[in-house]
């Protein structure tokens, strides 16, 4: 009992994190179409802006260098890294969204990805390279002197409050006159174009909120790991948020819930008890991978809408004409 608490705790954890990210994902592919292959780069902006922001300063004499250090405190260091995912959304939005769709708009995202980790991984004073930050101390810490299991269990605490109210940001938007034109664009933006809809912006808008719920979730990670370096988000990091969405089912929250658990908790732990291999210590992370796919494609196949379909919308109090019966308003609509 006394391991099996902790590690019921820490699987709590990571599903509330994913809920997160599916949710992220979710505003942008699920209710307004935008293709991104790059969202675990705002995962991983979230986090290394939460780590420099809560960390110290960092120096050439210590072996570990960093922007700013600021010694901040945690709650202040999870709003900066989710407003620097955003504003990297923002940014990403406004090269890939603004003239290009479809296909070319997400290769352009994918490519932007791609520098950015170049960047930050070959740029050693910016997030200390491919080393990445480290050395975060328990948030809280000051206030809180908590032993790791204990921590732990705070982290359930804190990260379950932030997934609540990204919840409810989610839920809000997708029942706000801005999901349903999101979901308008999503499904036909010229149609959504004749009709006034600027659906640059309403895109440009879903990329950005998506990324700042991924910032948080990046914190978040950030915060209970106490470090993030490059080899945490690699492109194939994005492919296991798809999976989830995918596999839960796009267009609603809690589809994002369902793919989560399957996706994040039960295929990532059921794959760890598999015996290791000492001839190919790769071989395990190989068929979690195998089996995240196989899930994915068994989906898509038997039930492409995923576990929980999009729910159907449908006209109601339509306001009928005098003089006629309100079965005939309805049909003519």
């Amino acid at each position: 009992m006394g391991l099996i608490l902790p590690y019921l705790a820490t699987l709590m954890v990571f599903f509330f994190i994913y809920n997160i990210f599916t949710w992220g994902l979710n505003i942008q592919f699920g209710y307004a179409g935008v293709l991104d292959f790059t969202f675990i780069t705002f995962v991983a902006c979230g986090a290394y802006f939460a780590g420099v922001f809560a960390l110290g300063p960092g120096s050439k004499q210590t072996g570990f260098e960093w922007i700013l250090g600021l010694n901040w405190p945690f709650p202040i260091a999870l709003l900066a890294g989710a407003a620097a995912a955003g504003i990297l959304g923002l940014i990403i939005g406004l090269i890939a969204i603004n003239r290009l769709r479809s296909d070319y708009m997400a290769i352009v995202t994918l490519a932007a990805g791609t520098v950015i980790y170049g960047l930050v991984s070959n740029f050693t004073p910016l997030f200390d390279g491919f080393d990445g930050l480290a050395g975060l101390t328990q948030p809280f810490s000051q206030i809180l002197p908590l032993n790791s299991n204990q921590f732990t269990y705070l982290w359930v605490l804190v990260s379950g409050v932030v997934m609540v109210v990204c919840w409810f940001i989610a839920q809000r938007i997708l029942n706000s006159p801005l999901g349903r034109t999101m979901r308008a664009t999503r499904d036909d933006q010229d149609a959504a174009d004749t009709f006034g809809k600027d659906t640059v912006r309403v895109r440009l808008i879903a990329m950005s909120m998506g990324a700042v719920l991924a910032g948080v979730g990046g914190a978040l990670l950030m915060g209970f790991i106490g470090a993030f370096s490059p080899a945490g988000w690699t492109s194939g990091e994005t492919f296991v948020v798809f999976a989830a969405m995918i596999v839960g089912g796009t267009g609603n929250n809690w589809g994002g819930v369902v793919g989560s658990f399957v996706v994040a908790v039960l295929i990532n732990e059921a794959t760890r008890y598999i015996p290791p291999i000492q001839a190919d210590p790769t071989l395990i992370p190989t068929v979690r991978n195998m089996l995240i796919g196989a899930s994915l494609i068994v989906v898509l196949w038997v039930r492409p809408q995923g576990i929980i379909p999009e729910a159907r919308r449908r006209l109601y109090q339509l306001p009928l004409r005098p003089g006629k019966p309100p079965a005939a308003e309805v049909e003519s609509a």
